[in-house]
């Protein structure tokens, strides 16, 4: 097997940032079982995910967040607790694709991993978390297998095609930015409206609706006189 050359490196640590933002176990261990197996060289920083005592805690943790991430309302849990280890973890996986051979990449990496690790996390759990209003779990179902799917295709870009994996990966950073963006929103508005209610002050929007239904458009008692009209 031939070392991966810098522009695979590159793309490597970028993926391993951002998809540990999203499934940390499941990217511990198809690191490690590439390794592992032979599919490809491992850098020396990252060689010790290739264990067999690494390989079998993460193996076992990605049959429980496969199911924990599946459940309404536990995967938002779940994702609160994750939010100390998916961003640390993608900092030092990230820079350990360079290792203490390359400091001033591997703290780059680490910065840079980190940060795409922070921005798929939060993406992940506001989305996440606006689905969980919907009453089926459907929607959640299917967001979680989209993560699923996303992880391992992410990593095998990286390694077998960097720049396809580059361009993809600077979409997904915006796609990301705008689904923190609307589903905090949502969030927010969703969150203020119930404050309303259990404060016992009226719901704008309920009083608006309430309105509309007792004096519907078109309604002559929604036309108010003016009083200087002769």
């Amino acid at each position: 097997m031939n070392a991966l050359d810098m522009p695979q490196l590159l793309a490597l640590a970028a993926a391993l940032g951002w998809a540990s933002g999203v499934r940390l176990y499941l990217v511990v261990l198809l690191v490690g079982l590439a390794g592992y197996l032979g599919w490809m060289p491992l850098p020396a920083g990252l060689q010790l995910l290739a264990h067999p005592l690494v390989l079998g805690v993460s193996g076992f943790m990605v049959f429980v967040e496969f199911f924990a991430d599946k459940i309404p309302g536990l995967d938002s849990i779940w994702d609160m607790v994750h939010t100390v280890i998916r961003i640390p973890a993608g900092a030092a996986l990230a820079a350990g694709v360079f290792g203490a051979d390359h400091a001033a990449m591997a703290l780059v990496a680490a910065l840079l991993g980190g940060g795409f690790a922070a921005t798929a996390h939060a993406a992940k759990a506001t989305t996440r978390a606006a689905i969980n209003t919907s009453p089926e779990p459907f929607s959640n179902v299917g967001a979680s297998l989209v993560e699923d799917t996303a992880v391992p295709v992410g990593l095998w870009l990286a390694v077998a095609h960097p720049l396809a994996f580059g361009l993809l990966f600077v979409a997904v950073l915006a796609l990301s930015v705008w689904l923190i963006g609307k589903s905090w929103r949502f969030l927010r508005s969703l969150f203020g409206r119930l404050a309303r209610i259990f404060s016992g002050r009226p719901d704008p929007g309920v009083v608006s609706a309430f309105r509309l239904k007792k004096n519907p458009p078109g309604d002559s008692s929604n036309v108010q006189e003016n009083p200087d009209r002769q």
